[in-house]
């Protein structure tokens, strides 16, 4: 009975996100939702993405937490529209949150929306919105186990960022199984090592977005 339950929602969720598929068809949106274990830092490199493609792209943000407003407020400073979504304790965004929230932002001004998801390692990448990709946030922080403990969230990406690689000569964190690992699950996934902190990486990830995600402009 449960797996029919499971079914039934996950089925529910891909029509709607079908139809958001469509909206961003029809107005040239590129999305990105962005996915991550709590305090992997998310926020921090969606504000350094957001700043090297200031210039590239006209971006939207959509914010997603159990509460609180802490990220719209920091992403809201960089004068990029953004929608907060608190969820009340779900684990993750589903697409039906999405689709209510379009109607929040100037969709017609937008042409690469970033949907920030809820921290979490297991729910985020079983729900489809309607983005045109998932990115993982790894910190290494985290350890070097989590690859293999949450597999999905690496097989459902197309990008994998490992994040906070400034603090690496401070941790007891294998950099190599890392590595390994991630390629073991996802070979043909885009890797980026950046420290939000410094700057390094930054630029080889928003390169990505420009030439590998091809953001639709007006």
């Amino acid at each position: 009975m449960k797996l029919k339950v499971v079914s039934k929602i996950l089925d529910a969720n891909e029509r709607i996100a079908q139809e958001n598929r469509k909206i961003f068809d029809d107005k040239k949106i590129f999305v990105i939702n962005l996915m991550s274990s709590p305090g992997a830092g998310k926020t921090s490199l969606l504000e350094q993405t957001i700043k090297g493609l200031k210039d590239f792209a006209k971006i939207g943000v959509i914010e997603g937490d159990i509460t609180g407003t802490d990220d719209a407020i920091r992403i809201d400073a960089l004068n990029v529209p953004v929608v907060q979504i608190n969820t009340g304790g779900g684990c993750h965004l589903d697409a039906s949150m999405i689709q209510e929230t379009l109607m929040e932002l100037p969709i017609d001004d937008i042409n690469l929306l970033f949907i920030e998801n809820v921290g979490n390692l297991v729910c985020p990448a079983e729900f489809y919105l309607g983005e045109d990709i998932k990115a993982m946030v790894l910190s290494i922080t985290e350890g070097h186990d989590k690859p293999l403990k949450y597999p999905m969230m690496f097989q459902q990406s197309k990008a994998v960022v490992i994040n906070k690689i400034d603090l690496a000569p401070y941790l007891d964190v294998d950099m190599e199984k890392i590595r390994r690992d991630i390629l073991s699950l996802n070979p043909t996934v885009a890797k980026f090592e950046i420290s939000c902190k410094t700057g390094q990486g930054i630029n080889q990830w928003t390169e990505w977005i420009k030439t590998n995600c091809l953001c639709r402009k007006h």
